[in-house]
């Protein structure tokens, strides 16, 4: 992928700051362990961080998350603990901030490659999210400078990952959503698609790829999936297609995690069913537009939304 490309070069330059930006399942996570792996290989330090793995209350205040980012961080550099620099004299970003100066960026010499996945959970969470956004866009300003410590701060390298559009207002000079390098990871091409079945070892034409995507797009997920179950012999393509959008089908597993997702949240399933259920583009509230649009289930068209996959329209359809 060319992006890639781009995203190794871009890892080299001193401070910098990589934005991948995607709905869920669409490789965001598996294209920040390869820049992540290439940093290893030119001798960066690297840690992957995702915020799925802090509890609820560690999203309490700001104080309680910067303290968990910099132990998370230390520890999976062994590197002593933060806690000594938390004081109520200074406030928390101040602290962090030191405690990366102190203990972190001047113990190393090499580069930090700091990898920041799923994001998109701070945003849940306006009341800390502009504040710890705006930290990161300090720090990479930082680096920028030309000041005392700016050589600090060029060892450090930012990969943030979420899932498409940030839905909460921040701040245009704080946000690190509009500076360094925008990776918006893209469905596959039919060529691309026609490539990995290739791959996969399947004697397709034209006419094979049109009828897998006519159901599951570009998704890369979804096209990989397929072409595996296809290639293993397990079933033929009209029979995954007829399937596809039953309980039974190869994608059940995901159809339900999304289904289970919405009844979790009433006003997304019932803004997702007007959708399905129209033959339209359906106008949705921004807010419930983006969710739906992070969630990967929707086609954003100016105000207008629709069905992202007929796949979709037809699982759905039935059970919201």
């Amino acid at each position: 992928m060319p992006y890639e490309a781009q995203c190794y070069r871009e890892i080299l330059q001193p401070g910098t700051l990589i934005r991948v930006k995607a709905p869920r399942q669409m490789g965001k996570t598996s294209l920040m362990s390869r820049i992540l792996l290439r940093s290893r290989e030119q001798g960066y330090h690297t840690v992957p961080l995702s915020f799925q793995q802090a509890d609820i209350g560690i999203f309490a205040n700001l104080d309680a998350l910067l303290q968990w980012f910099c132990s998370r961080v230390a520890r999976k550099l062994r590197l002593s603990h933060p806690n000594q620099y938390w004081t109520e004299t200074y406030g928390s970003k101040d602290n962090c901030t030191m405690y990366f100066e102190d203990c972190l960026l001047s113990q190393i010499e090499s580069p930090l490659v700091l990898g920041l996945d799923e994001v998109d959970r701070i945003f849940q969470y306006p009341n800390i999210a502009d504040d710890f956004f705006g930290l990161l866009r300090a720090w990479y300003e930082e680096a920028g400078y030309g000041g005392g410590d700016s050589q600090l701060w060029e060892k450090l390298r930012l990969v943030v990952v979420h899932s498409t559009e940030v839905y909460i207002p921040l701040d245009v000079n704080q946000s690190p959503f509009n500076v360094g390098l925008p990776i918006e990871l893209s469905e596959f091409s039919p060529q691309q698609v026609l490539d990995l079945a290739v791959r996969h070892t399947l004697n397709w034409e034209m006419v094979e790829i049109e009828t897998l995507m006519a159901s599951a797009g570009g998704h890369p997920y979804l096209i990989r999936l397929a072409l595996y179950h296809l290639a293993q012999q397990n079933l033929t393509l009209p029979e995954l297609v007829r399937s596809a959008a039953t309980e039974a089908g190869i994608y059940g597993d995901h159809l339900r995690r999304h289904l289970w997702n919405l009844r979790q949240h009433p006003e997304l399933k019932n803004a997702f069913s007007r959708v399905v259920n129209s033959d339209d583009p359906v106008e949705l509230e921004s807010i419930l537009a983006f969710k739906l649009h992070s969630l990967g289930l929707v086609h954003l068209q100016g105000n207008d939304v629709t069905p992202r996959f007929n796949l979709y329209r037809q699982y759905f359809k039935e059970r919201l």
